[in-house]
């Protein structure tokens, strides 16, 4: 190895690139990249190694798999021509909610030209999203019936919080109080996968969909499993409806998870939103996360949740972080249930749901 060209560790080549050690570790793991190595069996990524891997960043994030990125580096055309129009799509989301906001100056600018000063609130709505809520609603039980309004909703959006912090509860409530929504509970691993198997067999647009992304998501290193099978069909099905998921990476190892937020993360920006319970740094990796993802926070003390933008800095930014951890971290707590006392007194809830306080 030449000693005058700048090597660098894993985690520095990472930092550079702006995606996770773990990213890094599952390019490898496909072949798309091998680092050199130092003389005592370090991975060393050096100039080249960093260009195909920055390669490789941009076409994932233009919602390219893996199978597909593979492809693209190899010279090999065929399949794309659905993430070009994914991609295609999401642009022209983009594009015309920037025509909204250019109509919105071109208005304002009128208005001055007129000898109207703009109010601070209609300069504020130049950058902020629409204030008014999708729903409110009071909380319920372990809260303190305080009013929660729903308004910044993304394409995808976190619900996290620490073991008992009322996550599912918060989660049946958005279900429950957002317009045409559906809540996909931790039931659909066992009963649910049966279900929809039956309903994959009657509904052949449904079977084709289904197929489809489960065969991207098997390109992506996913593990086939009833777990998978549920959550996919579960997507698939209802699209035009909100997804509320309680624990999203219940029964999926680590790939498998990184592969669903890709997919996840590929949909157009008109495509409904979903809403999805987690503790898991494989799925909320705070380093890959876009503009077109928020989080909600539900605190350890049963303070109101708060909407948390996942940039650093922001409030509630590194509480949130702290509650999550790897899927092996995590495997240790699966099924653990917290016990909540009754406020005024020394029991628990009797009325506690198990998939509540997870």
């Amino acid at each position: 190895m030449n000693a005058s060209v700048n090597f660098l560790s894993p985690s520095e080549a990472a930092l550079r690139l702006g995606i996770s050690v773990k990213a890094l570790r599952l390019y490898e793991e496909r072949g798309l990249v091998s680092p050199g190595r130092t003389a005592a069996g370090w991975r060393a990524y050096g100039p080249d190694d960093l260009a195909r891997t920055a390669e490789i960043v941009a076409l994932r994030a233009l919602g390219f798999s893996l199978a597909q990125v593979e492809g693209v580096l190899s010279g090999v055309a065929d399949r794309l021509e659905p993430a070009l129009a994914a991609h295609q799509s999401r642009l022209e989301g983009d594009l015309g909610q920037l025509g909204l906001k250019l109509d919105k100056v071109r208005g304002l600018r009128r208005e001055l030209a007129r000898g109207e000063v703009p109010s601070a609130k209609d300069l504020a709505g130049l950058i902020q999203a629409a204030v008014e809520p999708m729903a409110t609603f009071d909380l319920p039980w372990p809260w303190g019936g305080e009013r929660f309004a729903v308004r910044d909703v993304r394409p995808i959006n976190y619900i996290v919080g620490p073991l008992g912090s009322g996550k599912t509860r918060l989660a049946k409530m958005l279900a429950e109080h957002l317009p045409d929504t559906v809540f996909l509970g931790l039931e659909r691993i066992e009963r649910q996968a049966a279900i929809a198997r039956s309903a994959v067999e009657a509904n052949a647009g449904l079977r084709e969909r289904a197929e489809a992304a489960l065969a991207w998501l098997l390109e992506d290193g996913a593990r086939e499993s009833d777990a998978l099978f549920a959550l996919v069909v579960g997507l698939e099905q209802d699209a035009s409806k909100i997804l509320v998921i309680d624990i999203i990476e219940q029964g999926l190892d680590e790939v498998t998870q990184q592969a669903v937020m890709a997919h996840l993360r590929k949909r157009g920006p008109g495509d409904r939103p979903v809403f999805i319970i987690t503790r898991s740094s494989a799925i909320l990796d705070l380093s890959a996360t876009t503009p077109h993802e928020i989080a909600i926070f539900c605190p350890a003390n049963h303070s109101p949740p708060q909407t948390v933008r996942l940039q650093p800095g922001s409030p509630g930014y590194e509480a949130l972080a702290s509650c999550l951890g790897p899927p092996e971290i995590r495997a240790r707590t699966e099924g653990m249930i917290a016990w909540i006392p009754q406020r005024g007194s020394g029991e628990g809830n009797p009325e506690a749901d198990p998939a509540d306080v997870r």
